[in-house]
């Protein structure tokens, strides 16, 4: 497993908080880093679907959420690194790496899925988090994709990002391939864009994130907080689907048991 960035340490008050997460965190990664292993020696099937069923089991985590993990959805409206209701029942918060190869196979065999049959339907927001921990092209990869939201086209950027494998750290991410990969993308204004690429509101808003990663414990991508709740790596589609629909159940009954003005404003 490839470790992340030094992990910035939260107040004193959070630490507590979020004492949960981080060991479940941890506990995932531990037992989907050997389907990662068995992944690469090729002795995969058997070992790796009890793996992914141990992982998936583990990542449930406990029942009672800790009220500051569900804080972390941003909810802003106009975000462009985000898809979806800005109200929405459920919020997953993905942190993610261009050049993470599990971060690939989410992004072309699930998250399609997620997006028509739970994002659509106004079910689940998705909150995208720069999380990268390849190097050089890792962090440039993340910092065009932001400077492509800047111009609306955070998302065709990720799209192009992930249409493929890519070999890490091969030059796909170097400083004109996120250029041409912007322009393909539909960034009308490329001299703005590497303006953003390089300047200091795109590093904030990169080491916000990574600040946030690391408070949680996340050392691996993808990682996930699915309203609060831990799922760590590219899980079969299935382990998404269910954890969205149990969080939307959680919601609907927190909603209805805090009434009609709660409910109202839930809409």
């Amino acid at each position: 497993m490839t470790s992340a960035p030094p992990a910035a340490r939260p107040p004193s008050g959070s630490r507590h908080h979020r004492r949960k997460v981080v060991a479940a965190l941890v506990l995932v990664a531990a037992l989907v880093g050997g389907t990662f292993a068995l992944t690469l020696d090729g002795s995969r099937d058997r070992e790796r679907e009890r793996s992914e069923q141990t992982a998936t089991e583990a990542s449930a985590g406990p029942e009672e959420r800790d009220e500051s993990l569900l804080r972390l959805a941003r909810r802003e409206k106009g975000d462009p690194m985000a898809v979806g209701d800005v109200d929405a029942p459920v919020v997953m918060i993905e942190y993610s790496d261009f050049q993470c190869p599990y971060c690939g196979r989410f992004a072309r065999e699930t998250k399609p899925a997620l997006l028509r049959e739970q994002v659509e339907e106004g079910v689940l927001r998705i909150e995208w988090r720069n999380f990268p921990l390849f190097g050089e092209e890792s962090e440039r990869a993340a910092l065009a994709a932001w400077a492509a939201g800047q111009q609306g086209k955070f998302w065709e950027f990720h799209d192009l990002a992930y249409a493929e494998p890519r070999k890490r750290n091969s030059g796909a991410f170097s400083e004109q391939a996120v250029v041409d990969m912007a322009e393909k993308a539909g960034v009308g204004d490329l001299e703005r864009f590497r303006k953003d690429l390089g300047g200091a509101e795109g590093r904030a808003a990169l080491e916000r994130d990574q600040q946030e990663g690391s408070g949680l414990g996340v050392s691996s991508t993808p990682a996930f907080l699915v309203n609060g709740q831990p799922i760590l790596g590219a899980q079969p589609g299935t382990t998404f689907t269910e954890a969205v629909e149990a969080a939307e159940a959680e919601a609907r009954r927190n909603s209805e048991a805090a009434g009609p003005d709660a409910e109202d404003g839930a809409k």
